[in-house]
């Protein structure tokens, strides 16, 4: 099998716009050297990859599984020259570490600051991800530590990955100080499903899990009461940052929901409350993960001595 990198980039082109014609120009190529090379790719694999419709294409099954390889490969790459670039730079090493929202956003910058300091030449590549994406990364080599979110009373059922506690990671509802569920010592998501909401972007981890958890409470509730409409989140405003998510939700524009460790940072300055979250997938702990049977590279091993010695009050 042989692809070259133009033709895996100009099929994710496809893919991602939906026409040839799309692709041929976001790949630099004439519309006919583009449906050549999608052909030649076909008939290379045996197989049909897209199916051609009067207003653009659709990848087959065989389709979708290229574009995810191809997907992935174009990560590496991109990743490999990132690395390369980094050592032209003077750097020595690179570690790759992957988190969900919390981690990314809340844990990992005060826990891996004294670290960079003390190893200047070392580059630290953070990229956020839903925890199963973190657990997918360490099983495909992608990353070479993980940080990842189970429920807090059940421990992470994974044989191929070697996973130990770092942190508790309690998610809360974010509320204005006179909303009528302020004074609650706990809530359920099903408790504010049906109100405003203000969110992280909707490619944050931390909001593909409350969108999922959302769904699963429309499916039961459509299950039980069809005539009932929907209780997907009503998504007011995204932001990006944790302070100007409570800064509206003081401004009682709508309500959301972030990691306790966030929202005890903004409460007192913009005039929010925390309840937290009593669903079980909301009661979390941070799992601090690497590939079993792979021993880390030395930079990437320090690091993991140093976060398993942050988590447990150690210098």
């Amino acid at each position: 099998m042989r692809f070259d990198l133009t033709d895996l980039q100009l099929f994710v082109h496809v893919l991602d716009s939906g026409t040839l014609t799309a692709a041929a120009q976001r790949s630099h190529l004439t519309p006919a050297s583009a449906s050549e090379r999608v052909r030649g790719m076909e008939e290379l694999l045996g197989t049909a990859l897209l199916v051609r419709q009067a207003r653009g294409v659709q990848p087959t099954a065989a389709g979708h599984t290229l574009g995810q390889h191809a997907r992935q490969v174009l990560r590496q790459m991109q990743s490999l020259r990132g690395a390369m670039g980094d050592f032209g730079s003077g750097l020595a090493a690179q570690v790759r570490l992957r988190g969900n929202t919390s981690a990314i956003r809340e844990h990992l910058p005060l826990a891996i600051s004294g670290f960079l300091q003390q190893h200047p030449q070392l580059a630290l590549e953070l990229q956020e991800c839903p925890s199963t994406e973190v657990l997918d990364g360490l099983r495909q080599g992608l990353c070479d530590l993980g940080v990842a979110a189970w429920d807090a009373d059940q421990p992470p059922p994974l044989a191929d990955l070697d996973c130990s506690p770092w942190r508790s990671d309690q998610l809360v509802a974010v509320l204005a100080a006179e909303h009528p569920l302020a004074t609650r010592s706990s809530l359920a998501l099903a408790d504010i499903v049906h109100e405003n909401w203000v969110g992280l972007p909707r490619d944050s981890a931390l909001q593909q899990l409350l969108l999922k958890q959302a769904l699963l409470l429309e499916k039961a509730a459509v299950a039980s009461k069809p005539h009932l409409m929907s209780s997907a989140l009503r998504l007011r405003v995204q932001l990006p940052h944790p302070e100007g998510l409570c800064q509206l939700v003081g401004q009682n524009v709508g309500l959301c929901v972030l990691p306790a460790a966030a929202v005890r940072r903004h409460a007192a300055a913009t005039g929010v409350v925390a309840v937290p979250l009593c669903d079980a997938w909301a009661r979390r702990q941070l799992w601090l993960c690497t590939a079993k049977g792979i021993s880390p590279s030395a930079p990437a091993g320090r690091l993991l001595a140093h976060l398993r010695r942050e988590s447990a009050g150690q210098p």
